[in-house]
């Protein structure tokens, strides 16, 4: 059993390491887990003020994410914007629902170019390769560093405006 709990702190070790680079990179975005981190709970007038102006700054991303898989009749569809305010998570992430399309996240390959392979018949004796086409990545890339910034304005608007700074 010791072997599986020094592999757990080493997991949760790895996890932090990439928490505190991710925050490195994009200051907005801690900047707002840390306003979040400030309560208790996140009050709702905050929430309902705060949600429009990320739904703004995150809208062009999705706008950008559905015509790059315009090549595609389920995914533009399937694909949404959710924002959060855990204390975790909090943010705004562009998500593919797999029920509606259950091809994007084969055809979307981690973003990388490339190959997959898939089964052709149900009994799965015939494979073939097929290329990726990676479209989050390449929409949402050119938007990350304004969405940081813009999520930095808010958090600095709505905070001042509510006198905590």
């Amino acid at each position: 059993m010791p072997p599986k709990i020094r592999n757990k702190e080493a997991a949760k070790a790895a996890a932090i390491k990439r928490s505190k680079g991710f925050a490195k990179r994009n200051p907005g975005l801690a900047e707002l887990r840390k306003f979040i981190g400030e309560f208790e709970k996140f009050p709702k007038e905050l929430r309902s003020e705060m949600r429009p102006m990320i739904r703004k700054v995150g809208s062009q991303a999705l706008l950008a994410t559905r015509s790059e898989a315009g090549w595609s009749t389920k995914i533009p569809r399937a694909t949404r914007l959710s924002i959060s305010f855990s204390k975790r998570t909090a943010g705004a992430s562009i998500t593919t629902n797999k029920n509606l399309a259950p091809n994007a996240r084969p055809m979307n390959n981690l973003g990388r170019e490339g190959f997959f392979r898939h089964p052709v018949n149900k009994d799965k004796t015939v494979w073939v390769r097929q290329r990726a086409r990676p479209y989050m990545w390449k929409a949402v890339r050119p938007f990350q560093e304004k969405f940081d910034g813009e999520i930095l304005q808010v958090v600095d608007q709505v905070a001042r405006k509510h006198g905590f700074r």
